[in-house]
This record gives C-alpha cells, sequence and structure tokens, in this order.
C-alpha cells in the first residue's frame, strides 16, 4: 500500500482516536501475547533475555506495560487494579525484539528469603525501576538501593533503568530538581551500601506522551546484539541519501530499535511515530477492501507525507514488523528514485543481518 498526504494532514497527537482499535487488532496479529500468570509459563520462554518491571504499588508499572506494549489508550489505565501477582507477558514480535517482561507487585519484599533472588535476577536482561515522581519517593529509593545490590551479586551484567515516572504532572524546572534529587539520593544510597561502581540510566517518563517509547526505546537496544551493526546501517543510508534524520521502528510497539548518530529530538521521533498509525489506520479502512484476511502491513506499505515546513516524511517497510520512517528535506527529496534504490541496499543488509545473525559480509 502507497499513502501520500498533503500538508494540512492532521491526526490525533497521541494515535488515540481512530487508530487504536486497529492497532489493537493489529499488534494480536504479530503474535503480541496476552499477560499470563507467570506459574503457568512455558518453558520454552525462559532463555530470552527478562527486563523486570519493579517499584512500589501504584507507580505506574503495568499502565506502563499496556501502553507500550498492548496499544492500551493512556486514559484507560486509571482502572487497571493494582498488580497481585507476578505476571510475565511475552514479547516475540521480530528477530532483534524478543524478550519477557516480569512485572512485578509493589508489595513484594526483596529481602525477604522466600524471594529467590537467583531465579529472579540470573537470566535477567534489564531491572527497570519505577518511581512515582509526584509521591514521596523516599521508600521507593530504599528499595531501590536494596534491589540493586542485590540484583547485583546474583548478575553483575543486569543494565540498571530508572524511570522517573508521572511527570506530565510537573513543571520542566520541577522536574529537573526531581531528577536531580533521585540521581543524587541513589548514588549515595549505593555508595552506602558498597556498591557504588554500578551505573544507573535515568529517564523523565509519562504514558502520555512518547518519552515511555523513547525510554523503553533505549532499555530494549542495550539488549539487542546486532545494535552496532544496525547502527552502522543507518548511518550509511542517512549520509548517501541526505537524510536528516532515520528511525528502525517497529511497527506494534512503536519502540525504535535502532536510529543514527545524530541527535534524537522527541517532536521528530513523535512525527515518525505517528506516521506508522497513519499509514496502518488508512490500510486498514481503506486498503483491505479486496482481502479482508490480509494484512495491513505488508511488504507493499509506504507512505510520503510532505510537511507545511518543507520537510518530507517517508515510511518503507523493512520486514513484517520494522518500518524505516525517515526525515528529509523537500529538495533533497526531488532525487527520490536514488533514495528508493539505497533503501533496498538497505533492507537486503537488514535482511541478512536476520539471517545471519551477524553483520553483513
Amino acid at each position: 500500500m502507497s499513502v501520500s498526504s498533503s500538508p494540512g494532514y492532521k491526526y490525533d497527537e497521541y494515535g488515540q482516536n481512530s487508530s487504536v482499535p486497529y492497532s489493537s487488532s493489529f499488534a494480536n496479529e504479530l503474535g503480541y501475547g496476552d499477560d499470563v500468570v507467570a506459574q503457568a509459563a512455558p518453558v520454552s520462554v525462559e532463555n530470552k533475555p527478562r527486563i523486570l518491571l519493579m517499584g512500589l504499588r501504584r507507580s505506574g508499572k503495568s499502565s506502563i506495560q499496556k501502553v507500550v506494549f498492548h496499544k492500551m489508550s493512556p486514559n484507560e489505565t486509571l482502572f487497571l487494579e493494582s498488580t497481585s501477582k507476578l505476571i510475565k507477558n511475552e514479547i516475540s514480535n521480530s528477530s532483534f525484539v524478543q524478550f519477557q517482561i516480569w512485572d512485578f507487585p509493589g508489595q513484594v519484599d526483596i529481602l525477604d528469603p522466600a524471594f529467590d533472588v537467583d531465579l529472579i535476577f540470573g537470566g535477567c536482561g534489564a531491572l527497570v525501576y519505577i518511581i512515582d515522581a509526584q509521591d514521596d519517593y523516599s521508600d521507593a529509593l530504599l528499595k531501590l538501593s536494596q534491589t540493586v545490590t542485590r540484583a547485583r551479586t546474583v548478575n553483575p551484567n543486569i543494565t540498571f533503568e530508572v524511570f522517573i515516572h508521572k511527570v506530565d504532572g510537573l513543571t520542566d524546572d520541577h522536574k529537573i530538581e526531581v531528577q536531580r534529587n533521585i540521581q543524587q539520593q541513589a548514588q549515595e544510597d549505593l555508595a552506602e551500601a558498597g556498591v557504588d561502581d554500578v551505573h544507573l540510566s535515568f529517564y523523565l517518563t509519562s504514558i502520555y506522551d512518547h518519552s515511555i517509547f523513547e525510554a523503553f526505546s533505549k532499555v530494549i537496544q542495550k539488549l539487542i546484539p546486532q545494535l552496532p551493526t544496525l547502527e552502522n546501517l543507518l548511518d550509511m543510508l542517512v549520509s548517501n541519501s541526505k537524510i536528516e534524520k532515520a528511525f528502525l521502528i517497529d511497527v506494534v510497539s512503536k519502540i525504535y530499535v535502532a536510529t543514527d548518530h545524530t541527535f534524537v529530538d522527541m517532536s521528530t521521533y513523535e512525527l515518525c511515530s505517528d506516521m506508522i498509525d497513519v499509514v496502518i489506520d488508512i490500510s486498514c479502512i481503506y486498503g483491505m477492501a479486496d482481502d479482508p484476511d490480509g494484512m495491513a502491513y505488508d511488504r507493499g506499505s509506504s507512505a510520503i507525507i510532505r510537511l507545511s515546513n518543507k520537510m518530507v516524511l517517508y515510511l518503507r517497510e523493512v520486514n513484517r514488523y520494522l518500518a524505516l520512517v525517515a526525515l528529509l528535506r523537500e529538495e533533497d527529496f526531488d532525487k527520490h528514485g536514488l533514495i528508493d534504490y539505497n533503501f533496498s541496499c538497505f533492507r537486503k543488509a537488514i535482511a541478512e543481518v536476520f539471517v545471519k545473525g551477524a553483520p553483513p559480509q
């Protein structure tokens, strides 16, 4: 499917109007599994990298998972019940993005002897700790220190990510102050515990904008061994096609698994992410009349949107799960035949990485 839009085309900022019904069913088609209680999880998935979501009760752990991986509207998360048991969610939507998310209830005591640290942290790739920025975070920081200390003794290869969450209700100055306080206190607590060599990454997040998607993108990228190859391929595509910015985006979650080495601007990422929703929605409405059982996103999916600021959004299907979305200047898009050829070379290289699991020769 090919889509072209005029500069006046407008769509909902968070993709919540027409995109949600189509995107939800689309997510199911691509193999996003439902939540399952931990005890019922199949053994075959245990070898996949694990991402642990931890934090105090009502900090927003389940809401983040539902919004990012299940396309739930942020407003609907207000009706979610507090997590009372360990929930596992398997994400298997592409060769680069295959992992499990373990959502822990807030009342879990990390110091309880019954807590099997070897089982929990042994195969963990990343630990994401959620802190509610609008609440008193002294207890959260204490538990963060305890969790990192115990996890580090079991698995020194874990990456520790701290989401300072629900910042949508804070002013910009307050956000900076909260992040500085949390970061400083966390480092001091770890130093007192004798683990001052551990690195914590901090992110300001909210489910009401794309900050949560960008933060999770950073988390996922650390679990992708082919990331340097993907970034190098994107750098070559950008330099040879006069592209301003390019993202390799998972079409369901809108997480970008790789981008070129230029600075990531939040508004550019939002624009590229929303473009995928536009393409899928239009395809669901107008592009599947002749084949109602077909996919809304397939090898023929492509789109060009010319913006009013003389920039062009360019989308091409890379494979069933990934899309290349690029932003370039209108004058540089005149030779779009060259861009199409460079993209075909890029797609072949990506396919080789998928097949061989190693950089293309």
